[in-house]
């Protein structure tokens, strides 16, 4: 076992430097550079692209580039072409104000998604069946920016409510109550808006896995012994049935970055997503590679978790 974890987290750390220079040489053999983010500026002459290129170090080879890219990145010294500011103190803060929307979107698909899709499973054919399935592709269908903005638009015009940023404009003199309750509402509408795909698509996975572990030999068994029908469908059924959504959670943690690009947008909430947003728009190489570099990251420490999870909760791998 711990063999097993110490060749696969050397991989993955492999696979990460190949990533990064992977990243790093598509990002600069693209077309576009910083000095071509205003071309039609009057203000821009020859000599001033030049000196810019050159501060940049934009006339170095690839490979001297990278090099100055992770040196800095690992001193903490590496700058935004945009505004000259340390790119890993922005992403920290941006980064504390996605993470309480990725953990309530997350806790919202998961928690509301199992029940959906088991209940639907078990009563196949019903009505609760027919209509939580009509819903799940209704809300495939629609597109989440569009429901996100008639949602603005009941919010404000009907009940007069602020949906936009993180806290409401004058909010900063209340009482730490009234801001808390403030944060919390702001918090709620981007979270419930963006888990709403979400739970579609994953209850209909929930659903289609019990069914084809609700027709397993062991299930017939179990219910032939006189178990409860609680019993058959938690104890045997579901454990079984998660062993797919194990890999699948691996994949959730690079969603912090870009998950919710498009909410954070429509809601104006400034998160990761809108800074790597923003990043692309100005071509700031540095925000970009290192935006990239942390998603490789978050990806194969995901991935590298399932993997634990996955011995853990299956006893043959832990064998093999």
């Amino acid at each position: 076992m711990w063999r097993f974890l110490a060749r696969t987290l050397w991989q993955r750390l492999l696979l990460l430097v190949l990533i990064s220079i992977i990243s790093h040489t598509v990002i600069h053999l693209a077309p576009g550079e910083p000095t071509e983010v205003d071309p039609l500026n009057p203000m821009m002459k020859a000599e001033d692209i030049a000196r810019i290129r050159q501060a940049f170090h934009l006339d170095d080879p690839i490979y001297v580039q990278y090099l100055d890219w992770m040196r800095d990145l690992l001193t903490g010294n590496l700058k935004s072409f945009q505004n000259g500011l340390p790119v890993l103190p922005q992403i920290w803060d941006r980064f504390l104000n996605s993470l309480p929307l990725f953990v309530c979107t997350t806790l919202i698909v998961w928690t509301l998604s199992f029940p959906t899709g088991i209940h639907a499973a078990v009563k196949r054919g019903s009505r609760y069946d027919r209509g939580t399935t009509f819903i799940a592709y209704a809300l495939i269908s629609v597109p989440g920016f569009f429901l996100s903005y008639l949602m603005i638009l009941g919010m404000v015009q009907v009940f007069h409510m602020p949906v936009l940023g993180l806290r409401t404009f004058g909010s900063q003199g209340a009482s730490a109550t009234v801001r808390a309750m403030d944060r919390v509402w702001h918090l709620a509408i981007p979270s419930i808006m963006a888990a709403l795909t979400g739970i579609a698509v994953l209850s209909r996975y929930v659903r289609s896995q019990m069914l084809e572990v609700l027709e397993q030999d062991y299930v017939r068994t179990a219910r032939a012994k006189g178990l409860d029908e609680g019993a058959v469908v938690y104890g045997h059924a579901l454990r079984n049935a998660l062993l797919p959504f194990v890999t699948m959670f691996g994949f959730l943690v690079p969603g912090l970055i870009s998950g919710s690009v498009i909410f954070e947008q429509i809601f104006a909430w400034p998160g990761l997503g809108l800074l790597g947003y923003d990043a692309i728009i100005a071509r700031d190489f540095p925000m970009i590679l290192t935006l990239n570099f942390i998603a490789a990251v978050l990806t194969l420490t995901g991935i590298f978790i399932s993997d634990i999870l996955y011995a853990l909760v299956d006893p043959r791998i832990r064998v093999q």
